[in-house]
């Protein structure tokens, strides 16, 4: 599933390209993914001018001058932009056209959404119940440790609740944990407010590292330009399970933890 990095990849892609242009028409070939497209989204968002395009979590804002385009890539989604005559392929299932060049969402298991509102973002379902976001100077030490407190659940599984902490997918919570020296099976509340700091700044590098890499291609994901990303080339102990730690040379271990992979090095995490 496309996570925080490659969302913010995306954005990052098509910035340049779609802010302050105007929108000549929707195309939507397919209105069923996860949630139906709205049968008036072409009406509403046709003549709009893009005047920003933000992303909160794992979803792209589009700010049209009034009205928000919400567009979250799903389990296999990615948005690129082609020349307006390329054929769309068997899942390429929404179009915006700008002049010459069309902003193509490609979704194989359509789990993604392509959403407007015209109330707060901060309202809409889909974001009211979000947590912080782990960029963002909001995510410090302290507050980590005022968010682990009282909490049973191992430390990996909090880092992935999206209601505590924003877009901190698998792959990057394990390479966190690893980068922050700390077993992804300890349980969150036992965290000092030390290796609450250790893991900040991991979690912030981890992001950030992924970022300039493209995020990372695991399946399905391209970027805008149709590249994939390059993370899991990079990665300390994600999908390295039974090789050794680039670390200290310890085989890598993998368990599951709540019906996901978890990696990690059982000498340098503790």
């Amino acid at each position: 599933m496309p996570e925080l990095p490659e969302v913010e990849t995306t954005r990052r892609g098509i910035e340049p390209h779609v802010v302050g242009a105007t929108i000549a028409r929707l195309d939507v070939r397919d209105r069923r993914l996860r949630w139906p497209v709205p049968a008036d989204l072409p009406e509403r968002v046709a003549g709009r001018r893009i005047a920003a395009v933000h992303r909160r979590a794992k979803y792209l804002l589009f700010d049209l001058c009034g009205l928000e385009l919400i567009v979250h890539l799903g389990m296999s989604g990615s948005l690129r932009l082609l020349p307006r005559d390329t054929p769309p392929g068997k899942h390429d299932h929404i179009d915006l056209v700008f002049g010459e060049r069309v902003l193509r969402l490609r979704d194989p298991r359509r789990f993604g959404a392509v959403l407007w509102t015209e109330a707060p973002l901060a309202t809409h379902p889909l974001l009211a119940h979000l947590g912080v976001e782990p960029l963002s100077r909001a995510l410090s030490a302290a507050r980590l440790h005022a968010i682990t407190r009282g909490h049973r659940t191992a430390i990996k599984q909090l880092l992935m609740d999206g209601r505590r902490i924003v877009g901190v997918g698998n792959i990057y919570a394990c390479e966190s944990l690893f980068v922050a020296g700390i077993d992804p099976r300890r349980p969150a509340r036992r965290l000092s407010r030390a290796r609450c700091e250790r893991l900040v700044l991991a979690i912030k590098l981890t992001l950030r590292k992924a970022i300039r890499a493209g995020g990372a291609s695991l399946r399905d994901f391209v970027r805008s330009d149709g590249e994939p990303g390059h993370f899991q080339l990079r990665a300390w102990v994600y999908g390295r399970a039974g090789l050794p730690c680039r670390r200290c040379g310890t085989p890598v271990r993998r368990i599951v933890q709540a019906q996901r992979a978890t990696f990690y090095c059982p000498r340098c995490q503790r």
